[in-house]
C-alpha cells in the first residue's frame, strides 16, 4: 500500500501535472491604457480564468486557464472583439501569465538598449 501512495504520489508530480494552458494573442485597436485595462477587466470576469494580462506596446493579450477548466478560441476572441478591438492571431501556451509578462519585460527593455 505504501509503495502505491508512493507511486501516484511521483506520478502527480511529473511535469504534465504542472501543465499551463494559456491563450495568447495578438489585438488591434488598443492605443492607451485604458483600452489594455478593459480587455483585461472583460478576460478577468471569465469564471474560466486564472489570471489577464494586456501589453499596450507588444499589443499582446494573454489569458491563463484555470487547471481542469477550457475555453474556445472563438469564446475568447469574441470577449476581445465585443470590447471593441480585432485578434489577429491567437496561440495557446504552456506559459503562465506571469512568464510571458516577464518575457516582454525584458524584450522591451533589451530593446530600449
Amino acid at each position: 500500500m505504501k509503495k502505491l501512495l508512493i507511486t501516484l504520489m511521483l506520478t502527480a508530480m511529473t511535469p504534465a501535472a504542472f501543465a499551463v494552458t494559456t491563450l495568447k494573442a495578438e489585438v488591434n485597436g488598443m492605443v492607451c491604457a485604458f483600452c489594455a485595462k478593459g480587455i483585461e477587466k472583460k478576460l478577468k470576469a471569465l469564471p474560466e480564468g486564472q489570471a489577464a494580462f494586456v501589453d499596450l506596446k507588444s499589443r499582446v493579450v494573454a489569458f491563463q486557464l484555470k487547471d481542469g477548466q477550457t475555453l474556445t478560441d472563438e469564446k475568447f476572441n469574441k470577449v476581445i472583439q465585443d470590447a471593441g478591438y480585432s485578434v489577429t492571431k491567437v496561440e495557446r501556451v504552456n506559459q503562465t501569465v506571469a512568464d510571458i509578462q516577464a518575457q516582454l519585460s525584458k524584450s522591451g527593455k533589451e530593446g530600449s538598449k
